[in-house]
């Protein structure tokens, strides 16, 4: 708990077995009053990894998806109290050191969404991320900055921390269950006007780590060209979008 607010964090897992506990033993439960895990139908043995560490799990018997692995993460933190709630990918491949000190930009008042950056401290392709996602990810970032014209670092990092009001406000059960869910997700933050803060996070690239082929990269990033037009389109009163319509009702999504 942090100046009286309880801290949840939320681990979207897919086959996540061999890299759960590591991850897990990294969390500052000093600070972090709960950890929810959601095992999006996983074919290892990651549940068993989840109940012998003690961890709270939710199972989905069939696989909705990272974005629908998402969507039951934040319903099931809120149901259970949290104040701030930190999206932790069990696969080691971001730091949880650093949840303390996300989760107390949110306190701070200061910030409602807190990213942890890749690209801030000039490591990523150090830390072993790929050239051409590299490149894609630097020139999708500029062009959803000039899109929704903010500044940020980077979109595409899944180390996350959310205020209550953000996660209770913006309409997730209309963005998509693929990956794109965390792109629409910050567009939708931008629409609604919330603060977005970064911190720069380590991040490390290794077989047991989750990423997405260059097949389903492409799509992702077809996805993110198609939320950024999306956004112009609400934005300038020219089409009423699903995604950016409160509570995703009365409106007639386009694309």
């Amino acid at each position: 708990m942090l100046h009286g607010n309880k801290i949840v964090v939320v681990m979207p897992a897919y086959n996540a077995e061999r890299t759960l506990e590591i991850t897990y033993r990294e969390i500052p439960l000093d600070v972090v009053d709960e950890v929810i895990l959601v095992d999006d139908a996983s074919r290892d043995d990651t549940v068993a990894k989840a109940a012998e560490l003690g961890i709270h799990t939710i199972i989905h018997p069939e696989n909705l998806g990272y974005g629908g692995n998402q969507k039951t993460c934040y319903s099931a933190a809120l149901a259970r109290g949290a104040d701030v709630v930190v999206m932790l990918h069990p696969d080691y491949q971001y730091s949880p050191r650093l949840i303390t000190a996300m989760a107390s930009m949110v306190v701070s008042g200061h910030f409602d969404i807190v990213l942890g950056s890749r690209i801030l401290g000039g490591e990523a392709m150090k830390g072993g991320m790929p050239v051409y996602k590299y490149i894609a990810n630097r020139l999708l970032t500029l062009i959803e900055n000039l899109a929704l014209g903010v500044k940020l670092s980077e979109y595409h990092t899944g180390y996350r921390a959310f205020s209550r009001k953000v996660l209770e406000t913006l309409p997730l059960k209309e963005n998509s269950d693929d990956f794109v869910f965390d792109n629409e997700m910050l567009a939708q933050a931008v629409y609604f006007g919330f603060k977005i803060g970064e911190i720069s996070c380590p991040t490390k690239y290794f077989d047991d780590a989750s990423s997405i082929n260059f097949r389903r990269s492409v799509k992702y990033g077809l996805g993110v060209l198609s939320t950024s037009i999306k956004y112009l389109l609400q934005k300038s009163g020219i089409k009423k979008i699903r995604i950016f319509a409160a509570n995703g009702k009365d409106t007639k999504e386009v694309l």
